[in-house]
């Protein structure tokens, strides 16, 4: 993958990206589904509101954290071991699913979703190089 900005950019600048395209993208989606969620719950007025400052924070927060963690894996591999291949995205989707499945406290789908995320970035790095 020739000019990927893992090539000549710090791993860590291209993790704050990271963070900061998918952490804005997951507090939008926290603005836009906790209207819904609240009034299920039969909120309104400012607990509504509040609801909807802390789960745009909270999917922001989570979605940025899981984006960094994937990204920063990701290139540090490729650094690394001076490859770009799909190995780089299967061990990143792994840490980045374990850390998702981390963060519900259920440890049982450690595996399972490290599995999952692995191979949704395994066929989205594929899918960017053909």
């Amino acid at each position: 993958m020739e000019g990927e900005p893992y090539d000549v950019v710090p791993c860590s600048s291209v993790a704050v990206d990271s963070i900061l395209r998918i952490g804005t993208a997951g507090a939008i989606w926290g603005l836009c589904s906790a209207p819904h969620e609240a009034r299920k719950q039969g909120l309104g007025g400012v607990a509504q509101a509040a609801f909807v400052a802390r789960s745009a924070s909270s999917c922001g927060f989570q979605y940025g954290l899981v984006a960094g963690i994937c990204t920063a894996t990701h290139c540090g591999l490729q650094r690394y071991r001076g490859k770009s291949d799909w190995v780089n995205g299967l061990i990143a989707g792994a840490v980045a699913g374990g850390a998702i499945a981390a963060m519900t406290r259920s440890w049982t789908q450690v595996v399972p979703m490290a599995c999952l995320v692995s191979a949704f970035k395994v066929a989205t790095d594929y899918a960017r190089t053909t």
